[in-house]
C-alpha cells in the first residue's frame, strides 16, 4: 500500500513556499510583476487574506515590495552563489580580505564586524574536532559578514590555544590579512577544509546576527581546517540565510 503524506503547512505558507522557490531559482526575476491579488486568488483557490498573508511573508524576508497603485514587485534576486574554496588561501598583508575583494569582483561592498574574541570552552563537535576534553578551551573569535551592508554570515571559528596564545589573533581587533595569513606566518599553512553542511532552525543569537525574518531557517556549515600532516588549525560554525545564498562547490572527478 503506498505511503500517504499530507502537508500540514497553512494555505498562504505553502503559497509563499511556491513563490519564494520561483524567486530564489529565478523563475521570477528581479522587477517583475506578480499577478493581481484576485488572480492569485483564482490561481491557488483561496481567499483575499489568505494571498495577503503569503505576500507580507516575502515582503518581510525583503523579496517583494509593493508599489501602491501600481502592484507587487519582486525585490530580491536569485539566490546568490558563494564558493567556499576562493575565500581559504591566504591573503598578503598588503591585500585586502578575501571577502571584501571577491565582492568587489561582483559589484558589491563586503565588510566585516567582529563582534567577540574569548577563550572558551567550544561546543562538543568543535572539542572532538581539536581533541579537547570536556574542560578544553579553545580561542573564539566571532564575526558578522555582511554584503552591502545586509549581514550575510555569522561567523564562530575557534582556535587552538597553543597556536594562537601570544598572537594577534587574542586581540580584539581585525588581523593584517585575516587568520590564514598569521597562521601560514606560523608555519601553519591551510592545505585542506572539510564541510558538513546542513539546514537548521537558528537559534535567538543567528537570528538577531542575521536580521532573520520569522521562520526562515539558514544554512549551516562546520568546517574544519587542517594544516600539513592534518593538524586541525581552525574549526568553524558559519550560518547563512538559507532563503539569500547558496554554497557552490566544484570539485574535480578523478
Amino acid at each position: 500500500m503506498a505511503r500517504t503524506f499530507e502537508d500540514k503547512r497553512s494555505a498562504h505558507q505553502k503559497i509563499a513556499a511556491g513563490l519564494r522557490r520561483q524567486i530564489t531559482r529565478g523563475d521570477l526575476a528581479p522587477g517583475a510583476q506578480l499577478p493581481s491579488t484576485p488572480m492569485l486568488m483564482e490561481q491557488f483557490r483561496v481567499a483575499g487574506t489568505t494571498v495577503q498573508k503569503a505576500l507580507v511573508m516575502l515582503k518581510e524576508e525583503d523579496l517583494l515590495v509593493g508599489q501602491p497603485g501600481k502592484g507587487v514587485y519582486v525585490k530580491g534576486s536569485t539566490q546568490q552563489a558563494i564558493s567556499p574554496a576562493v575565500y581559504m588561501p591566504p591573503t598578503a598583508p598588503e591585500e585586502p580580505y578575501r571577502w571584501i575583494s571577491e565582492a568587489e569582483k561582483r559589484g558589491q561592498h563586503g565588510s566585516l564586524k567582529l563582534l567577540e574574541v574569548a577563550v572558551v570552552t567550544p561546543p562538543h563537535e568543535v572539542r572532538q574536532a581539536f581533541g579537547l576534553d570536556e574542560k578544553g578551551q579553545a580561542l573564539l573569535r566571532k564575526q558578522v559578514l555582511l554584503l552591502d551592508d545586509e549581514p550575510t554570515e555569522l561567523a564562530r571559528s575557534y582556535y587552538p590555544l597553543n597556536l594562537a596564545e601570544g598572537t594577534a589573533m587574542m586581540e580584539r581587533r581585525r588581523i593584517r590579512g585575516g587568520t590564514p595569513a598569521l597562521l601560514s606566518e606560523l608555519g601553519f599553512p591551510p592545505r585542506e577544509f572539510v564541510d558538513e553542511v546542513s539546514s537548521e532552525i537558528p537559534t535567538e543569537d543567528e537570528v538577531v546576527a542575521l536580521e532573520l525574518p520569522k521562520d526562515m531557517p539558514i544554512m549551516l556549515t562546520f568546517r574544519v581546517v587542517y594544516s600539513d600532516g592534518e593538524r586541525p588549525i581552525e574549526v568553524s560554525l558559519l550560518a547563512k540565510a538559507a532563503h539569500r545564498y547558496r554554497m557552490r562547490y566544484r570539485l574535480a572527478v578523478s
